[in-house]
């Protein structure tokens, strides 16, 4: 996978040639940028709000921003750099997240410091402990390197003690860029600064009184009471609206370059400008498209819709999500379980591609991006769409009896040999039971389509049993032009294979499947289809 020590380079690569795949288009913008202010360093950061568990969107966001740090490494090695991932775990909980246990209890520490708050999974001393951690233990197991920052631990260590000074400093030029963008109700009391509760340990939107800037302090009205209280900026005592905050950190960490959700593309303009306020460059950013569910709306990490990590992990390799994560980012796509066979296959195929390819292709594809320009050889020649093909047909629920029908096309083939496709093999089987198996129904054949696959049968029963898949699609040809046209009608022969036989409206390249599944056994399926009753 993308890691800082893997894949030093494209065999042939010159280096800073550049390159016209959006993560080297990136890396060159970023190299003039850091030239421009005699930099030789760079700093990546991607934030997290913990006030719900990861989710692919997430992981997206370092992911991509990973395949930039990358591309600029291998534009320029002397720049160093370092990736920031940020989880503001001291925001302050503003609704029970639809997919966390214990809703009753967190309902009780609504407004509460995520750091603060229970942890309802009962595995750590917080829910910002535990979300920040799941978040972590997904992105070590795709090995980015990284460093894991807590906005609790920033705020209250004091590293962003001078520029909370800023933000007091600069309050009423911070507001003059806000207030615009408010509601009026929300206009009245709007404040950058958001005190934490001595009494109920909670994140207050207060209206602010007086400020002390000498002294780092500010006196506001409590919004429960009407008390006036006093309170210091510094030391974690307040927490910053979260588009100062945004561009606080910016500026207390150096970012020069963070990624944004299409959603908060307004945010990150009206943050570059505060960032510049407190006397610091906004980074260069990237705005990307959003994920959709299968109902074409946005995914969301509290609501817990789309695909989560754990489900493609089951489906299929991971390898095949970040190359899925690479494409159109600035697109939006279904993330779905429908798209994870094609996406597989797409990763198999760029694989394969590669080691054939000069280095300006190879830096084009991209499976380059994937593994950091370390592409490993081409993978073994069947596809997964084929392998779930086989499971549904064989109602093979284990990976012993599909690798059988592996070895009688592939001979040479074993799983200790081929630990890839033994992946496949566990994937298929996984996906085909929950998705493939339950949707299958099957169409009763016509008149037609009983002619034409009794003649199938025909066909295969004088073919050699071990008959080549280019062969056997010949076969296939001629039979659908004999019985059903060509053209578009030629396309109803196939459409009535995947049908009737298979039980599924698409389907595998026939000659593939039939060669790997068997001709004896499609064959007997053929029998089976033809013998039940109408």
């Amino acid at each position: 996978m993308m890691t800082a020590h893997e894949g030093q380079g494209t065999p042939g690569h010159a280096r800073g040639a550049g390159g016209t795949a959006w993560p080297f288009v990136e890396a060159e913008q970023l190299r003039a940028r850091l030239a421009a202010r005699g930099k030789t360093s760079a700093v990546f950061e991607t934030g997290y709000g913990a006030s719900g568990l990861p989710h692919i969107g997430t992981f997206t966001e370092v992911a991509r921003t990973s395949m930039v740090r990358r591309a600029l490494r291998d534009l320029a090695p002397d720049i160093s750099s370092r990736l920031v991932c940020f989880c503001d775990d001291m925001d302050g909980l503003r609704k029970v997240p639809d997919n966390v246990p214990q809703a009753a209890m967190l309902a009780k520490h609504l407004h509460k410091p995520l750091s603060a708050i229970p942890d309802p999974f009962g595995t750590h001393e917080s829910f910002g402990a535990h979300t920040g951690a799941r978040l972590r233990a997904f992105l070590d197991a795709f090995e980015f390197e990284y460093e894991f920052l807590s906005a609790t631990a920033c705020y209250r260590s004091g590293r962003f003690d001078d520029l909370l000074r800023k933000v007091l400093e600069q309050y009423d030029e911070i507001c003059a860029l806000i207030l615009p963008t408010l509601g009026e109700k929300r206009r009245a009391n709007y404040s950058p600064f958001m005190p934490i509760c001595p009494e109920s340990g909670m994140v207050l939107l207060a209206r602010v009184l007086e400020r002390d800037v000498a002294g780092a302090r500010i006196v506001y009205e409590h919004p429960h009471s009407g008390k006036r209280c006093e309170t210091a900026v510094t030391g974690g005592a307040c927490k910053l609206q979260w588009k100062v905050d945004w561009a606080m950190r910016w500026a207390a960490l150096g970012v020069d370059y963070e990624m944004a959700g299409k959603d908060l593309s307004e945010s990150h303009r009206l943050a570059s400008r505060i960032c510049r306020r407190l006397g610091a460059d906004a980074p260069q950013g990237f705005i990307y498209e959003l994920f959709l569910d299968e109902k074409g709306e946005k995914i969301s990490k509290s609501r817990g819709n789309g695909l989560s990590l754990e489900d493609w992990l089951r489906y299929a390799p991971r390898e095949s999500l970040v190359h899925y994560l690479y494409h159109a980012p600035k697109k939006a796509r279904r993330l779905y379980f429908d798209v994870v066979p094609k996406a597989v296959d797409a990763y198999q195929d760029g694989r394969t591609r590669f080691a054939g390819e000069d280095a300006a292709a190879q830096r084009a594809n991209p499976v380059w991006h994937v593994h950091g320009g370390d592409v490993p050889p081409p993978t073994a020649p069947i596809g997964f769409s084929l392998l779930l093909h086989l499971a549904a047909a064989s109602g093979a629920a284990q990976a012993d009896i599909l690798w059988g029908f592996i070895r009688r096309q592939y001979p040479q083939l074993a799983p200790e040999r081929e630990p890839w496709l033994d992946r496949l093999v566990a994937h298929a089987i996984a996906y085909c039971e929950d998705f493939v198996v339950p949707n299958k129904r099957h169409h009763a054949p016509d008149a037609q389509a009983r002619a034409a696959l009794e003649a199938l049968a025909n066909c295969l029963a004088s073919l050699p049993p071990d008959s080549d898949a280019d062969a056997i699609q010949k076969e296939l040809y001629a039979l659908g032009k004999a019985h059903y046209g060509e053209g578009a009608a030629l396309r109803q022969w196939f459409a009535m294979l995947y049908q009737v036989l298979l039980g599924q409206e698409q389907g595998p390249r026939f000659g593939s499947f039939i060669a790997l599944y068997g001709i004896g056994k499609m064959r007997d399926l053929i029998a089976q289809r033809l013998s039940e009753p109408v």
